[in-house]
């Protein structure tokens, strides 16, 4: 929960900010987003799922929130920051993620606290940070599954990281 409040204040620095400013904050919006949502779908999703009644339809209602996110965001990510289409459609992203953050936290959190023991939940934790640290950094539709980002994933990570590796050293 801590991470969207993270990505809702990741939202305010792009859209406050102009010119280069604006493309790195996009870049660590883009970072955060990316690897928040596989982490979610390696380790919580999959977790969710048998946790309480209905779980499986909860879901399945997140991930095709995720993907309609990740093809947003993957079409801003191919958009120059300057574009005047830019901030509407980073608008139409910051809505559909926020909406997206409150019905986690309504309908999957608030079970799974409710049904996991204090040790459960650290487990978690531990493995949504190592899940974090091998995620893509760009958007993947359609990889909104524990399975297709333990095979897809990790290549993507690299593919990614030496992407973002580049930029930088590029200063773009």
């Amino acid at each position: 929960m801590r991470q969207h409040g993270d990505i809702r204040n990741q939202f305010d620095a792009v859209e406050q900010s102009t010119g280069e400013a604006r493309r790195d904050a996009f870049r660590r919006l883009v970072h955060l987003l990316a690897v928040h949502e596989t982490a979610e779908e390696e380790v919580l999703h999959p977790l969710a799922r048998t946790a309480f009644d209905g779980a499986e339809k909860v879901v399945e209602a997140r991930l095709a929130e995720e993907k309609e996110a990740k093809e947003l965001l993957a079409r801003l990510d191919g958009m120059d920051t300057d574009d005047p289409k830019f901030l509407p459609e980073l608008a139409t992203l910051r809505t559909e993620v926020m909406r997206h953050a409150r019905a986690e936290e309504r309908y999957e959190f608030i079970h799974l606290r409710r049904t996991a023991s204090s040790a459960q939940l650290a487990t978690m934790a531990r493995a949504l940070e190592a899940a974090e640290k091998t995620a893509p950094t760009h958007p993947r539709p359609g990889t909104e599954s524990a399975t297709k980002n333990a095979l897809l994933g990790p290549l993507a990570a690299v593919v990614d990281r030496t992407r973002d590796a580049v930029r930088k050293a590029l200063g773009h």
